[in-house]
């Protein structure tokens, strides 16, 4: 690690997204108990215990003790042991969290959701997580915190397993209308005359009642199982954190936990990068039908194999779970520091907030009037009503609150981005799912945690004071703003689709040239016109009575045929129309992969600006209540409001027994300017937030500064005037 400890402390802690529980223990580790404050003086406890393993330490050579043999390092007796199987179930947690937000457009076609229900999916975990963190501050000192975090790993495979349940019990899926008995995608969509097909046979087998309540069961399940991911993510983190915290060495766990944090942010990556994977097979590869398919991963109705991801991170998960039910329930106190740990401190000193340092002796006392502390002792009632009064008096501070605005307002964008952000890349350059994911996995989230490094480096080498932190906030926010501008102008118009956006018939087009056919309005299987560059939704639409296929260099083609809506030769080819503008993805996710990368650049001096706006007693406190407002007010309505607005952009919505199912088409222009104008607005009111920091700083400033001169003056004066009456004082003294 080529980060400082303290540095790799604090930008560590707010990259998990998560509500750290930080009300249970020392604030994530970080030296003298609260995050990022000064270099570490150790208090009496460590002393006492450091003194006592040295004492043992020395009487082993002359008598042999059995208490002092029982300390000695193992496998499950050593916190670098468990430090190394913390990353790894952390890694897998945020994997399987974070392989929905991958699959997001792929779950919708399969069980014909819109934006604003997938986004509610993609938000259900954080409902249950938010709902029991608080209380893992009481719980923290009174349970087997290894056990626990078993309990909880075991709970999260499970979920992800109960996820992937819905593939399992659904009928295979059908990317037409044919019947159940007829082979797919075989003269389906075809126009045929309405004597040989009726309009209503197809229609009245696909809206059963059965149907119906089978889909609302599938929802439901993947409902539950969102709950209960975030249910098992709550013991996790916070336990882990607060048991490297305690039997560490008090000099290795900021390290500790710079690693932790530093591979745990390489979850999101690789969830992408596993639904890149998966979402290249397709998603009834357990059940191929007789004869295969004729899909390609480029035709709109593909639909990837989604549940194959869960069912591989439950995996991960359960086995990274197996561990902690070995741990004890204490760990023997470290008793080293790490060699070149002792080497990075004897060259650098921490000057960034020495005058703030409070003594060993203070200390206990101070953190008494912390909620933190004083929990243990403290009945659940007891708990929840001192609860509201301690956040109301940490909510009164303007640099707090202010600071937590605008991280709100970064996460708030952070969560639709990664939601919806590969959805809205498919849709704009007419890309694959799984290449979507692979720029994200490859290029966005890896520029974004250069960024939070960047950040650490630059608070620790700089020693950034509030008021320098809050402009390197400014700056940030202000570049990343900038560069959102392009994003506007970069994208794909949505291209000319017969009877959605193509409704008045023009050179060419034949009004009224599918009439003798027997068109299902809910059939969905798009053919293109390539001289034309016109899409039809069906053949039957553009009148086709024939098809045929292919072979060319290996692979297969579809081909409708005397298609009497398309002049010369009546040929239409199977699938979507190619985008005119597929060039563009590369500058357009580039740009956005630099913004993200800026914006992380202001993480660690946003924290940093926390710590230094609340009362010593209060900084446990305030980082908890962080975390809970990003939750509650950043990524449980982000994702939803996102949601919602790619909705209204939907221009042809598919319909399932009368319902609005998952949107075809969407205009794109609309969809591009509402997406990037909402993430605009989250990054403006980040920048305007920080700003008024900023201005809140040089007021202080001021105010210090004049204060001190008016007192500097004050004392001068009462100098010279009480100088000559103190001389028969003291003479008489």
């Amino acid at each position: 690690m080529s980060l400082p400890p303290k540095t790799l402390c604090l930008w560590g802690l707010p990259g998990s997204g998560l509500f750290s529980g930080i009300l249970s223990h020392h604030l994530a580790g970080c030296p003298s108990g609260s995050a990022g404050e000064g270099s570490q003086i150790p208090d009496q406890d460590t002393k006492t215990t450091v003194g006592t393993e040295d004492t043992c330490e020395s009487k082993v050579s002359m008598k042999p003790q059995d208490s002092c043999q029982d300390m000695r390092p193992k496998l499950f007796h050593s916190i670098k042991f468990f430090v190394l199987c913390h990353s790894m179930l952390q890694l897998a947690q945020l994997m399987i969290s974070g392989y929905l937000k991958s699959s997001i457009s792929t779950v919708e076609k399969r069980f014909g959701l819109s934006s604003q229900t997938s986004g509610l999916l993609a938000a259900f975990n954080e409902v249950g997580n938010t709902a029991l963190i608080v209380f893992v501050s009481y719980f923290g000192s009174r349970v087997h915190r290894p056990h626990m975090i078993g309990y909880g790993a075991v709970l999260v495979a499970l979920a992800g397993l109960l996820m992937a349940l819905p593939h399992f019990i659904s009928e295979p899926y059908r990317y037409d209308n044919s019947r159940p008995d007829t082979p797919q995608d075989f003269k389906a969509s075809l126009c045929l005359p309405t004597t040989v097909v009726p309009a209503s046979a197809l229609s009245n087998h696909s809206c059963s009642s059965h149907t119906e309540v089978k889909h609302l069961t599938m929802v439901g399940i993947m409902f539950t199982a969102q709950t209960l991911l975030g249910i098992g993510g709550v013991p996790i983190q916070p336990f882990g954190i607060s048991y490297i915290d305690d039997f560490a060495h008090h000099s290795n766990s900021p390290l500790y936990l710079g690693i932790l944090f530093a591979v745990t942010m390489m979850g999101p990556g690789m969830a992408y990068g596993l639904g890149s994977l998966m979402l290249r097979l397709y998603v009834d590869i357990d059940r191929m039908p007789e004869g295969g398919i004729s899909l390609t991963s480029k035709d709109p109705r593909w639909v990837g194999a989604w549940w194959l991801g869960f069912l591989i991170a439950a995996g991960l998960v359960a086995l990274a779970a197996i561990p902690y039910f070995f741990f004890p329930r204490e760990l023997p106190k470290e008793k080293h520091e790490l060699h070149f740990r002792r080497k990075v401190l004897a060259g650098a000193a921490s000057p960034v907030s020495t005058d703030e340092e409070p003594s060993s002796e203070q200390e206990p006392s101070k953190k008494k009037d912390g909620l933190a502390q004083i929990s243990p002792d403290l009945t659940v009632v007891q708990f929840i009503k001192v609860f509201p009064r301690v956040l109301l008096r940490t909510l009164r501070h303007p640099i707090f609150l202010l600071v937590v605005l605008s991280q709100v307002c970064m996460s708030s964008m952070v969560a639709g981005m990664g939601t919806f952000l590969p959805k809205v890349l498919e849709r704009q350059f007419s890309i694959t799912a799984s290449f979507a994911n692979l720029l994200l996995g490859c290029l966005t989230i890896p520029l974004a945690i250069m960024g939070i490094v960047v950040g650490g480096i630059l608070v620790k080498r700089l020693h950034l004071s509030p008021m320098h932190c809050s402009v390197l906030c400014l700056l940030g926010m202000l570049l990343c703003l900038l560069l959102s501008l392009p994003l506007f102008f970069i994208g794909c118009s949505t291209h000319q689709i017969a009877g959605i956006t193509l409704t008045q018939p023009g050179p060419g087009f034949f009004p009224g040239c599918a009439e003798p056919c027997s068109c299902q309005s809910d059939d969905f299987n798009p053919v293109c016109d390539t001289s034309a560059h016109v899409e039809y939704i069906t053949p039957c639409h553009a009148g086709c009575t024939g098809r045929i296929v292919q072979e060319t260099l290996g692979k297969s083609q579809v081909f409708y045929t005397n298609c009497s809506c398309v002049a010369g030769d009546g040929l239409v080819s199977a699938g979507s129309c190619d985008s005119a503008c597929s060039h563009l993805v590369l500058p357009f996710i580039l740009l956005v992969s630099l913004g993200s990368a800026v914006a992380s650049v202001t993480h660690t001096p946003s924290f940093m600006l926390i710590l230094r706006g609340v009362k010593k007693e209060d900084k446990t406190l305030a980082v908890g209540m962080q975390f809970m407002l990003l939750r509650v007010l950043a990524w449980m309505p982000s994702p939803v409001i996102h949601g919602s607005a790619i909705d209204t952009t939907c221009v042809h919505w598919a319909l399932n027994c009368g319902r609005r199912a998952v949107c075809r088409y969407y205009d794109h222009d609309l969809l591009r300017n509402r997406f990037i104008g909402l993430q605009f607005f989250f990054k403006t009111g980040s920048l305007m937030c920080f700003t008024l920091v900023l201005a809140i700083l040089r007021q202080q400033n001021k105010e210090a500064e004049t204060k001190a001169t008016v007192s500097s003056s004050g004392l001068q004066q009462q100098l010279l005037t009480s100088g000559p009456e103190k001389k028969p004082k003291d003479s008489r003294v």
